[in-house]
């Protein structure tokens, strides 16, 4: 960041059915050896303190009314980080029975932070996007929508042509 953010931002975790493993992941940068309260970050307990919700897991039938009452309850302006590719798509459970999706068919998304589950250095670069685009909401300045995480698979090299026996002489 290159200029000093206005307030300590609060984060407050919600988890919609996720398998734990970006949960272990985020407990990790509350950890000394990762140390996001070096930003000024503060994990708490209640969405009416917090600035920025960090969504885990896929949205199911039963949490998405519970995740957007999380939402309704903390106060403007808010970000909303998703950190995986379980809130981002539903992940690995979207064709489940009961998976509605990603977090972004319930609530407004600010950030997507891919991985399954994400590195803690890219949950920290994903809470510190989210500091700035909090920052920029505070002052009244138009945030972009964020854009899914695409991964792109590429096929196997194709195989050189075979040499004619006459060309390796």
């Amino acid at each position: 960041m290159s200029k000093a953010i206005s307030k300590s931002p609060w984060v407050v975790h919600f988890n919609c059915n996720s398998c734990n493993g970006c949960d272990i992941e985020f407990l990790a940068c509350l950890t000394p050896t990762y140390d996001v309260e070096r930003f000024g970050v503060l994990h708490v307990g209640n969405p009416k303190h917090a600035d920025v919700l960090v969504v885990t897991g896929s949205v199911n039938l039963r949490n998405r009314h519970v995740l957007k009452n999380v939402y309704d309850q903390m106060p403007d302006p808010k970000v909303v980080v998703a950190m995986g590719i379980c809130p981002a798509t539903g992940g690995i459970f979207a064709d489940c029975y009961n998976v509605v999706g990603g977090v972004g068919s319930v609530i407004p998304v600010d950030v997507h932070v891919p991985g399954c589950p994400p590195r803690p250095e890219a949950m920290i670069d994903g809470i510190i996007e989210a500091v700035g685009i909090l920052e920029k909401k505070r002052a009244g300045l138009a945030v972009d929508p964020p854009l899914l995480p695409v991964k792109t698979v590429k096929g196997p090299a194709p195989a050189p042509a075979p040499q004619e026996a006459s060309e390796k002489n």
